[in-house]
């Protein structure tokens, strides 16, 4: 009697699926993925959650590798390490073409995913954003002269700011708003301009 090994889905399986749709710019719609991946839409659901949740999901497993990237690769400490923390990962995200697709798809639906305060993007990258800055101020490298939850939160939407400002304020983002927003974050810092 011939084996027959059944080929089953599993969550990693649907989870690079879907993010190999998006680095594609193909609009995730789960019903079909569930479909081409032969399991039921409940399952897929149990799996990922909504749409909104796997695709932020798959944003944030594309931003922290860039962000350890950064952390890796900007040398020094305190101020001037933050801001060129700050620099490489956002120049990179200015950069990125799925992401600027993605943007133009849905300007709306893409905003709301990248930016919303229940974003898992938004909230994650605050919560990493937060912990250098508290690894810099108990090595005693910085000293901010504010909250650091606070500090971290506007350095994020600042980032936010420069790099969707073509859905936020109608202009296409440039290389030199994200410099302003690194003086912007040094001043934050305490450091000087």
């Amino acid at each position: 009697m011939a084996d027959k090994t059944v080929n089953r889905a599993t969550p990693a399986e649907a989870f690079k699926r879907a993010r190999r749709m998006w680095l594609k710019g193909e609009r995730i719609h789960l019903a079909p993925l569930a479909d081409e991946l032969g399991i039921g839409r409940a399952t897929l659901f149990r799996w990922v959650g909504n749409k909104d949740l796997l695709i932020g999901e798959i944003l944030w497993s594309l931003y922290e590798p860039l962000w350890r990237q950064a952390i890796a690769e900007t040398p020094g400490t305190g101020v001037d390490y933050i801001v060129g923390v700050y620099r490489r990962t956002n120049s990179a995200i200015l950069h990125f073409e799925p992401l600027r697709r993605f943007i133009n798809q849905d300007p709306e639906y893409a905003l709301k995913i990248l930016t919303s305060s229940q974003s898992i993007l938004h909230t994650r990258t605050v919560e990493t954003n937060t912990r250098m800055l508290k690894d810099q101020v108990a090595a005693g490298h910085i000293k901010p002269p504010m909250n650091i939850f606070s500090l971290s939160y506007f350095m994020i939407r600042l980032a936010e700011s420069c790099l969707y400002s073509d859905i936020i304020a109608g202009r296409e983002p440039r290389e030199a708003e994200l410099e302003d927003a690194c003086t912007a974050v040094r001043i934050l810092l305490g450091g000087k301009a």
